[in-house]
């Protein structure tokens, strides 16, 4: 019996940032007949809003160290005002989106991370085993489109701050079980670049041995690697593709015409 498809969407944090590329986005996302999946990230409203609060942001490797304060304030800012703000705009496109963090529903339980190294404070790490897959399964199956801020909890009532491409990854993964998912991560580059400084330069297609080739040669470097990491990751666990590119070009990307797929 075939599956039926669906798409898990991400989109990043500089196109919540960008308020006309969102709302040119969110169009092309609510013209989609397959059933979708959104999961976005927080942008700079938490660290703006942190900054007015005098509220120090603390970033190691570019990740946000989260203690209770800067928990409140990403709470307050992934979960109310960005989630509300899309899935209002997505109303607005006759997609009728229901905003969700993982502790809705219980439909992600995650684990204060554990490191010896750093402590990052109340963030969040998941498996696909903590999926609420059925949860999902009914607002789908009822025609409403599943919008996931980035925040989590633990099931003992501790909410978490946990970074939105994993949830996209895990939940695929999780999905795949019933679904066919395809993944698509969407940002401000039209893919993966041979060229930084060329954005015409995307590579269409990476498969394993040519991802450890660009590595070696520091064509792929820094945050793409976890990325790709991850993709290659849920491809082995059963997602169909991965596809990274541009939140202009929705369309071309649901349609193998735009963008690097990971293959």
């Amino acid at each position: 019996m075939l599956k039926q498809k669906l798409n898990i969407i991400k989109i990043g944090g500089n196109v919540i940032d960008d308020e006309k590329l969102l709302t040119s986005f969110l169009n092309l996302f609510s013209s989609i007949k397959e059933p979708c999946i959104l999961v976005h990230g927080g942008g700079k409203l938490a660290t703006e809003l942190s900054k007015r609060l005098n509220i120090e942001t603390k970033l190691v490797d570019g990740r946000r160290i989260t203690d209770l304060e800067t928990l409140d304030i990403v709470t307050m800012v992934y979960a109310g005002l960005v989630n509300k703000k899309v899935v209002a705009l997505l109303q607005s496109n006759n997609c009728n989106a229901i905003g969700l963090s993982g502790a809705d529903a219980n439909i992600i339980v995650a684990k204060k991370r554990q490191t010896d190294a750093i402590d990052y404070g109340f963030v969040g790490d998941i498996n696909q085993d903590s999926i609420s897959v059925n949860t999902i399964k009914k607002f789908i199956e009822s025609n409403l489109t599943p919008v996931f801020s980035p925040i989590t909890h633990d099931g003992n009532g501790q909410l978490l701050n946990t970074n939105a491409d994993t949830i996209a990854s895990v939940l695929s993964v999780a999905l795949s079980s019933i679904y066919d998912v395809h993944l698509y991560f969407c940002f401000e580059k039209f893919g993966v670049l041979k060229n930084v400084d060329d954005e015409n330069s995307v590579i269409s297609i990476i498969d394993k041995n040519y991802y450890e080739e660009l590595k070696k040669l520091a064509i792929i470097s820094n945050g793409m690697i976890p990325k790709i990491d991850n993709a290659f990751d849920a491809i082995a666990k059963g997602v169909r593709e991965v596809v990274i590119g541009h939140a202009s070009q929705l369309n071309e990307l649901i349609n193998n015409h735009a963008g690097t797929r990971i293959k």
